[in-house]
């Protein structure tokens, strides 16, 4: 039955048995889950390269025996099905927690580490976390002192361990590791979830997203068929791993396809292309100024990065002329556009043909295994709606997922879109309120409602517009009575002294007399955006 219901190592998951039928009969789903993958290569090529961090290279055998060693500790400790967070940089450790939760039953969920306590304890609570992993410090931020506020929020009971660090109020994750286990993992059911990710939506508070070992599973299987990945291949995984793209490159395609991971915990352009040469990476994947940034630094340097194969653009909008450019530029790899989201993750697979380079750079590219129907526009345009053996099995909350499923089961992604040629998807704009900076999802009505509790702004609305450096950035417009000087830094202290992560915070502020707004007192958003980029465009200002 379409929009079903099962109980799954007590999770509720959304369930249609015809589909989940056609998705083990196509082999995107299959009975076995990625502790059998990691067994197998443990036994059969303990040598082989996983992941790259720095200097050094961490093996099949080395990341197995740890995994298990935490394993055995999580096992102890907690019931199958309970939370695993962890909130950190991309560093090989977390390759390590993530196949630990996947070995002892448990659900693991990465957290941005951009986060901060005000975020960091919504997730907590709503998710129930039972551990969370976090750095002792990454780039200049003391973590311990931040959880230890967001834990003052909070109901939940957890665990805190630091890595990299010490921290008297906290566990030391080295002693969590012991020097001998004997821990074997029990067989694990393919539909239970495996990962919960938390994403942005337009009511203002992140959802946690629900994906089993078999979503997860068809996701990569169909990454095997489309982009050119054969074993030994390397991917620069800069995007983060609390990322649903950073995450399946970095733990996911080791595995199950035979590629390795070089991992970068801080973006740098001229570090990026610097691993990028000398690990001969042929795949990365990532925003439109990871692509901007990696050309300017490839032309500067003089370097065409020969090995590259594939560069997979995403996350924001993407204009035409950078497709065509780095595709020029780079003239072995295969530039193109790609969308999806953390519910249906790489929905359209992109166009990798040779002769396909306008779709690459005009449109989001063709559908993989997803089914995608456009839904009430005019014409040939209209709502994205997708299914396919890759989605989501749900939110963690069901009443999460009112209006957001149709009743034959599609996604309702609030992007609009149309079709190019028949085949090829492009995506026109967004119905819903999001803003997407450096691949980042901002949520403005979140960030309004906090604003709002000042005493100095009666009204305020937060729209996106189109940035070059960063796809996107997010402008406030405000409502004051009186003529007080409100700029950046005044809503910037009011965020920071609510603990919001740096990324959401406004870079422009406007003053306006009134919002505009409809019959019914709604806020009409796309007036104000279209009248800022009307007077940038007067002005012939750019961000």
């Amino acid at each position: 039955m379409v929009n079903a219901r099962r109980i799954v190592q007590g999770r509720s998951i959304r369930w249609d048995e015809a589909r989940a039928q056609s998705a083990y009969a196509s082999g995107h789903w299959i009975e076995s889950t990625l502790v059998d993958e990691f067994l197998a290569a443990y036994r059969l090529e303990p040598n082989r390269t996983l992941l790259i961090e720095g200097e050094r290279s961490y093996h099949v055998g080395y990341l197995y025996e740890q995994s298990r060693s935490l394993a055995a500790y999580l096992s102890a400790r907690f019931e199958p099905g309970s939370v695993v967070s962890f909130m950190l940089p991309n560093w090989h450790e977390c390759a390590i927690i993530y196949y630990a939760a996947t070995m002892a039953g448990l659900v693991a969920n990465p957290i941005l580490p951009s986060l901060r306590e005000h975020d960091l304890a919504f997730i907590l609570q709503d998710v129930d976390a039972k551990i969370l992993f976090i750095p002792a410090e990454f780039r200049g931020f003391d973590y311990p002192p931040m959880v230890l506020k967001a834990l003052a929020r909070i109901s939940t009971a957890l665990e805190v361990v630091v890595l990299r660090g010490e921290c008297s109020e906290f566990s030391v994750y080295s002693d969590l590791l012991q020097e001998h286990c004997d821990f074997q993992p029990s067989p694990l059911n393919p539909d239970a979830v495996r990962m919960i990710m938390y994403t942005s939506g337009t009511t203002g508070l992140p959802k946690g997203v629900m994906h089993t070992h078999n979503s997860l599973h068809a996701l990569i299987k169909q990454l095997g068929e489309h982009w050119l990945i054969e074993p030994g291949d390397r991917f620069l995984v800069a995007s983060p791993i609390s990322h649903i793209g950073g995450s399946i490159y970095a733990f996911e395609c080791p595995l199950l396809l035979g590629s390795s991971a070089v991992l970068l915990e801080t973006w740098s352009p001229e570090i990026g292309v610097t691993l990028l040469e000398h690990h001969r990476c042929t795949h990365f994947a990532g925003a439109t100024p990871f692509l901007k940034a990696v050309l300017a630094v490839g032309k500067s340097t003089q370097t065409r990065l020969p090995d590259l194969k594939v560069f997979i653009c995403g996350g924001a909008s993407v204009p035409p002329s950078l497709i065509y450019e780095a595709a020029e530029y780079f003239e072995k790899a295969r530039v193109t556009r790609v969308y999806g989201s953390t519910e249906v993750p790489v929905t359209t697979v992109g166009s990798l043909g040779f002769d396909e380079l306008r779709y690459a750079a005009e449109t989001d590219g063709s559908v993989g295994i997803a089914e995608v129907q456009l839904f009430g526009g005019c014409g040939r345009q209209g709502e994205v709606l997708v299914r396919g053996p890759q989605m989501l099995v749900g939110y963690i909350h069901p009443e999460d997922e009112a209006h957001v499923f149709t009743e034959d089961g599609y996604y309702r992604t609030g992007d609009m879109g149309t079709w190019i040629d028949d085949r090829y998807l492009s995506i026109t704009g967004r119905s819903k309120d999001i803003i997407i900076r450096n691949g980042e999802n901002i949520a403005p009505k979140e960030l309004e409602d906090l604003l709002l509790d000042d005493d100095v702004i009666q009204e305020i609305a937060i729209v996106g517009l189109p940035s070059e450096r960063t796809g996107e950035y997010a402008c406030a417009v405000v409502v004051i009575e009186q003529a007080e000087k409100l700029d950046v830094a005044y809503l910037t202290r009011i965020l920071a002294q609510r603990g919001v992560a740096k990324f959401k915070f406004p870079e422009r502020v406007e003053v306006w007399p009134s919002l505009p707004k409809n019959d019914a007192g709604k806020v009409l958003k796309h007036q104000i955006r279209a009248r800022l980029v009307q007077a940038d465009s007067n002005t012939g200002e750019k961000q």
